[in-house]
């Protein structure tokens, strides 16, 4: 069902403070975060190898955890090293451990393998970290199949309609072809929109006078991981002119809890009016109600597929992203699971039938 070989973002950082017993399921497992007393993050399984109680509603002891059931005690490699009334430990009474790093603010986990946890496969998230830019970083939970999400999010046609009155404000967007390209374990995805007018959210950031030019140009990658350069300026500039322009870097994570329900972590930054709080907030405002009316129509989507009988899925020209990137996740899956290499065909949502495309092809315009 998941890519198991790779790092998927569990938490902002501020979620795990110094005392914090935090439970978060990840692909199905419930895993449990923590710090050390040096501030090192900590991943374990959740469930107390004695009885399967969570330790997330145990307490921390220096770098360990105790069971609050029966008093179990775990250090942080998932190795119990205490029980109550008992002089041994079996070696075998353990819970799992798993990689995890923090970069950047956010805390990613190693849900794989852990001989195969390359640091390296981290998406470089520059402006989490970077003092010339600002933003408020932000949270939704769906209960939507995480691939229903990337759809949204690699087809910007739906700016025009979903956010006509946030982040769309024009039917040119969806009139706008983007340039799609693989990179490794993904996409690259540019779409311009020239002589447009301001989104709505635009024109209360800035005063432009007239219609403007718009770039969305970014990164996904497994499992689902956005990071996007955005911007808005006078119609007609130069492409590398960005005076009078409104730029903005975005990024976003989407980590599966289940089949049927996913994490949503994303920010939006700026690098204009750094020091004025009330530009920061306004922009998280507004994409808070713009991925409110995404989820709003992701969630009725994966309630009728799920309510519906299976029927096919027709693919349309805005789809070239999307079906490429559904193909990247078969593969990485087909090599976990030891499939033999072949073409692979687009995956359809869970609860609906793939349209049948030829190997290699994407949908005519």
């Amino acid at each position: 069902m998941f890519v198991k070989n790779c790092w998927y973002v569990a938490a902002w950082d501020h979620e795990v403070l110094a005392d914090t017993l935090l439970a978060r399921t990840i692909i199905g497992e419930s895993v449990l975060f923590y710090r050390k007393s040096d501030g090192t993050a900590v991943a374990i399984d959740n469930r107390c190898a004695h009885r399967h109680a969570p330790l997330s509603l145990g307490r921390k002891e220096g770098d360990a955890v105790r069971c609050q059931y029966h008093g179990l005690k775990y250090a942080s490699d998932g190795r119990c090293i205490e029980i109550p009334g008992q002089d041994t430990v079996p070696a075998k009474l353990c819970v799992r451990s798993y990689p995890v790093v923090e970069r950047q603010r956010w805390l990613w986990v190693w849900m794989g393998d852990p001989a195969r946890a390359d640091e390296a496969l981290i998406p470089q998230t520059f402006s989490l970290a970077d003092p010339e830019w600002r933003y408020k970083p932000g949270y939704l939970h769906y209960d939507t199949d995480y691939l229903l999400i990337c759809d949204n999010l690699l087809d910007f046609s739906h700016l025009s309609f979903v956010h006509e009155k946030t982040l769309g404000g024009s039917p040119n967007i969806a009139q706008a072809r983007p340039e799609v390209t693989r990179i490794p374990r993904g996409l690259r995805v540019t779409r311009d929109v020239r002589n447009t007018v301001p989104a709505p959210y635009h024109a209360r950031l800035a005063s432009f006078p007239g219609k403007v030019d718009r770039r969305f140009a970014y990164d996904f990658v497994v499992p689902g991981v956005l990071m996007m350069k955005t911007h808005a300026k006078p119609v007609g500039t130069a492409d590398d002119d960005m005076t009078g322009a409104l730029q903005f870097h975005s990024c976003q994570a989407l980590t599966p809890e289940s089949e049927n329900s996913t994490h949503y972590f994303f920010m939006q930054a700026h690098n204009f009016r750094l020091h004025d709080a009330t530009i920061t907030e306004a922009i998280y405002q507004s994409l808070c109600t713009a991925f409110e009316e995404d989820r709003r129509m992701i969630q009725a989507q994966q309630n009728l597929i799920a309510s519906s009988s299976p029927a096919p899925m027709h693919p349309i020209a805005a789809d070239l992203a999307l079906v490429q990137f559904r193909r990247v996740v078969q593969e990485l899956l087909d090599a976990e699971s030891g499939v033999p290499v072949r073409a692979p065909q687009p995956r359809a949502p869970r609860g609906a039938s793939a349209s049948k495309l030829p190997a290699g092809t994407v949908p005519a315009a």
